[in-house]
């Protein structure tokens, strides 16, 4: 066996430094995969990038939005360790259309509890912002009406899967929204701040600059259509080129204070009642003394103006008219009075900030021709913003990173489980002779493991599967984070007292006493030795050959993360953990056949799948390699002339010599209770014989 350890630690070697040197790229998809997907009358554009963005087009044809896959961008693990590949198609506002799943290894959908409600929960982003605080769970607590997060629900049985497929969209979304959507706020916008009062003047506000003017001469204009076909179609402009062409005056208004200073009682009260009604409206008005006079004859109220258009950070900004009554303040130039004046107003949910600088462009147009006119047009930029200390920004509320989201929301299920873990450990570490010497030890025992199985197995949803490791040796392989393991703090527990019992015990802490599977065989064992059934006893020879056989899986799971890494998730159901004790036996017929069927065969063949088959067993024996000591005593007489330790060992992990194979040893205590009892313990037997014998001799 010492050969086998060896050929087995090479192996594991082997498989790691694989793992470390391989590294594959998630390739986008191509448009004959993605196509089917966008519901008309949308339509897939052309790809934008090498990493799988494409243009979202209208019924039209024109650019509505941007289409991707979150793998290329986002590749963060899930559970089974493959990324979860989603399509998502935002607006150009930043909204999300769609979000659909695309592809995924994810063990609990895969077979467990379906696919239809890992679809269900991407429905609930469709109408959400990137801007919003989206956060997978349920608000507790009063006032969580008004809470700046947005909860989406998540699949029971499945958090850590759905939290990981969600941090994968935020974080492709908010990739392609900081490359290319750069106009869309990337926080909660800023609002004009109704507790600030400061008493302002027209002087006032032309001074500090909250007032932008821009003037055009009848020559600029001029020069702009110079040499087109529109040259000489403004006769006044050409017999008066010095002339004022456009004379425009800018202001937000959102601001009590500012637009106080600007409108008339009258309007001011107005526009306050507009905003207590369109609260998320940002008003500004536009004044023009010129000849321009900003709209057309055209012009429908309520609508966007068609002459004027906005821009921020690369994007359009929605105006349009506020169709408010307007009457400026008394204090204004008359000029201005004389003027056209309007009101436009945006929504600054969809991104805009009054704060950052902005383009109003206004088209000047002339028309060549008499009957069906020839329109050409020239655009006039003016550059703005308006001070902060008129706006208020709410605070970013900044979701709790995933993982710690999942560990409050499971602190009590933690709490249970590690007093049971600390108890557990304290008595095996410090108690263990008295614990199997104890007469009601088996009672004592089967408690344990019925505990165990109830409240780690069905309730805590604990069991550890091959599936981690897996994942483990993927990311590894990958590049990827490691970030998923924590998005289940309940088995990450159970896997740091795993490990380490590993260097305790060696294999026998997890498989003895916290798989809960391994404990549902030792009950069906005592069922059939209480029903008298026949039990298999493979010879010592067949059992060395069928322990090897959990490793044979082990390295052939291990083969496919390189070569078919599609089917993993089906060649680890080899375990039937997720059947027994994830769905609780709720599955395809075929599944719940081979769990019972092992279940059945542990009746006459004591734990057959944890001894020969399981690959998360294969993984424990190899970890129980750093055991740093040998922990079960042992006498000279241990082997020879004594063999009862191996004939009682259910396992078959005590050698001819008397010596442990701890590799095999699944902590059941048998041993340790014959080592240390005077009844059953054969050299103490015949030790107490001599010395009864002594005594008798002594007395003669």
């Amino acid at each position: 066996m010492r050969l086998a350890h060896l050929l087995i630690s090479c192996l594991w070697t082997l498989a790691l430094f694989i793992a470390s040197a391989v590294a594959a790229a998630a390739e986008p998809l191509g448009r004959e995969v993605l196509e089917p997907y966008i519901v008309p009358p949308m339509s897939l554009g052309e790809q934008l990038n090498d990493q799988g963005v494409w243009e979202l087009l209208n019924s039209g044809g024109a650019h509505s939005g941007y289409v991707f896959e979150t793998e290329p961008m986002a590749p963060l693990p899930g559970f089974s360790g493959a990324s979860i590949n989603m399509l998502v198609v935002l607006d150009l506002d930043g909204r999300f259309l769609d979000v659909k799943l695309i592809s995924h290894n994810e063990p609990i959908f895969v077979s467990g509890l379906g696919e239809a409600p890992f679809h269900k929960f991407f429905e609930q982003y469709r109408g959400h912002s990137i801007s919003d605080s989206l956060v997978v769970g349920s608000p507790y607590g009063s006032g969580s009406d008004g809470s700046a997060l947005v909860y989406l629900d998540g699949v029971t049985k499945a958090t850590a899967s759905v939290r990981i497929a969600h941090e994968s969209i935020l974080a492709a979304a908010l990739k392609v929204a900081r490359e290319k959507m750069g106009g869309i706020a990337s926080g909660p916008p800023a609002y004009p701040n109704p507790d600030y009062v400061e008493d302002l003047t027209w002087t006032d506000l032309v001074d500090q600059g909250l007032v932008t003017r821009t003037t055009v001469s009848n020559a600029t204009i001029n020069k702009e259509f110079a040499g087109t076909l529109w040259a000489q179609d403004d006769p006044e402009a050409q017999a008066d080129p010095d002339g004022t062409y456009l004379d425009l005056w800018i202001v937000d208004v959102g601001p009590q204070s500012i637009a106080r200073a600007v409108l008339s009682p009258g309007s001011y009260e107005e526009l306050q009642d507009f905003m207590a009604i369109s609260d998320t409206d940002e008003p500004v008005l536009l004044i023009e003394a010129g000849r321009h006079g900003l709209i057309t004859d055209d012009f429908v109220r309520n609508t966007s103006p068609d002459l004027i258009s906005a821009e921020q950070g690369g994007f359009p900004i929605a105006f349009r008219d506020a169709d408010i009554f307007i009457q400026l303040h008394p204090d204004l130039p008359e000029a201005l009075h004389d003027g056209t004046a309007l009101i436009l107003r945006t929504d600054r949910r969809l991104g805009f900030d009054p704060t950052a600088e902005w383009t109003l462009k206004v088209k000047a147009i002339r028309e060549h021709g008499v009957f069906q006119p020839e329109i050409g047009s020239v655009t006039i930029d003016t550059t703005l913003s308006t001070d902060e200390r008129f706006f208020s920004r709410p605070e970013v509320i900044k979701p709790r990173p995933a993982w710690l989201d999942a560990l409050s929301n499971r602190s009590t299920d933690l709490i249970v489980l590690g007093v049971f873990l600390t108890a557990l450990i304290a008595v095996l570490g410090l108690r263990l002779n008295r614990l199997a010497g104890h007469r009601y030890f088996t009672p004592i025992r089967l408690g344990i493991l019925a505990f165990m199985t109830a409240f780690i197995g069905w309730w805590g949803q604990g069991q550890l599967s091959i599936a981690t490791p897996l994942a483990v040796i993927r990311t590894a392989a990958e590049g990827g984070s490691f970030a998923f393991l924590l998005y289940d703090p309940f088995s990450l527990l159970i896997w740091a007292v795993t490990i380490l019992g590993f260097v305790l015990w060696g294999r026998g802490l997890f498989c003895g006493w916290l798989c809960p599977f391994g404990a549902l065989q030792e009950f069906a064992h005592h069922i059939g030795r209480a029903l008298r059934l026949p039990q298999i006893e493979p010879s010592d020879a067949w059992d060395d050959r069928l322990k090897w056989v959990k490793y044979i899986v082990l390295a052939g799971l291990v083969a496919l993360i390189f070569t078919a890494p599609a089917r993993l998730d089906k060649a680890i159901e080899v375990e039937p953990f997720k059947t027994a004790i994830t769905t609780f036996f709720i599955r395809e017929w075929y599944y719940v056949a081979y769990a019972v069927g092992l279940l059945l065969l542990s009746m006459v063949l004591f734990k057959g799948f944890c001894r020969y088959i399981c690959p998360l067993g294969a993984v424990m024996a190899i970890g129980g390699l750093v055991r740093g000591r040998d922990w079960i005593a042992r006498r000279v007489e241990c082997g020879s002339p004594c063999q009862l330790c191996k004939v009682k060992c259910d396992y078959n992990a005590i050698k001819k010599t008397g010596e442990i194979q701890y590799s095999e040893c699944f902590q059941c205590l048998d041993c340790v209770t014959i080592h240390d009892s005077a009844d059953q313990c054969v050299p103490l037997i015949l030790a107490a014989k001599r010395g009864r014998v002594l005594q008798q001799v002594a007395a003669e």
